[in-house]
């Protein structure tokens, strides 16, 4: 492969991959997950330490991808990170469902009048079961 036809994937492999963040960025930022959060925590003066810690996980989650580091926080500290990861993913789908309003359109639809704390319950019971058994049971997945 010549010098140019490299350099070229390189440009367009930059080029796409700023596009899709910044996409993914202005995703979360319409729909609100940051004022949301901060919202509900009661902690909306720290929404600018909110956005910065989104952006530089951002920053820090591509670099990931470009250069094999390797950092020794121990299996607490990766526990605990993998937590704060949770928590964002979970933040963010139940904010998603909220401005889609899919649980109230779920909940008319299903005719559920009662016990949807229960509902909303099953569902992370059941992502959280999906997530041990992907993860834990050995041949629930295989890595080719």
């Amino acid at each position: 492969m010549t010098a140019l036809k490299l350099l070229l994937l390189i440009i367009l492999g930059f080029g796409a991959g700023v596009v899709i963040a910044g996409a993914v960025f202005a995703f979360i930022a319409i729909i609100g997950v940051v004022p949301r959060l901060a919202q509900k925590t009661k902690t909306e003066k720290y929404i600018k330490f909110y956005e910065e810690a989104i952006i530089w996980g951002g920053i820090f989650g591509t670099t990931t991808l470009l250069v094999d580091y390797y950092i020794p926080i121990g299996t607490l500290a990766a526990m605990i990170i993998s937590l704060c990861i949770g928590i964002f993913y979970g933040g963010l789908a139940v904010s998603l469902a909220e401005v889609l309003d899919v649980i109230p359109i779920l909940s008319r639809r299903g005719r559920i009048k009662e016990g949807m704390m229960y509902f909303i319950f099953a569902i992370a019971i059941g992502k959280l079961l999906g997530s041990v058994l992907y993860y834990f049971v050995p041949g629930f997945f295989k890595i080719d």
